[in-house]
């Protein structure tokens, strides 16, 4: 006959508690995120550039100047701001 301090120690399996699966949570999700973004990353490896890429980028901006004007702005912006008043 088992007594009421046997029955309560007995212990149920790892895989019954809700704080295991919670604690498991974040490794598994990390885990599966990672495979998901290997795979993505192997089965859509980028282009290999060719050799006169730079070359060409360079003809494009020589080609249409008003194309570095937004970050030339921002560049002189950033070297001499102009000063604002407080409000």
């Amino acid at each position: 006959m088992k007594t009421s301090l046997q029955s309560s120690l007995q212990t149920r399996p790892w895989y019954r508690y809700g704080m295991v699966w919670f604690l498991l949570a974040g490794p598994i999700t990390v885990i599966v995120a990672g495979v998901a973004t290997a795979y993505i990353a192997m089965s859509a490896p980028d282009p290999v550039l060719a050799n006169d890429a730079y070359e060409f980028g360079q003809s494009q901006q020589a080609q249409d100047p008003r194309s570095l004007l937004p970050a030339q702005k921002a560049r002189n912006h950033a070297a001499t701001p102009e000063d604002v008043p407080i409000r």
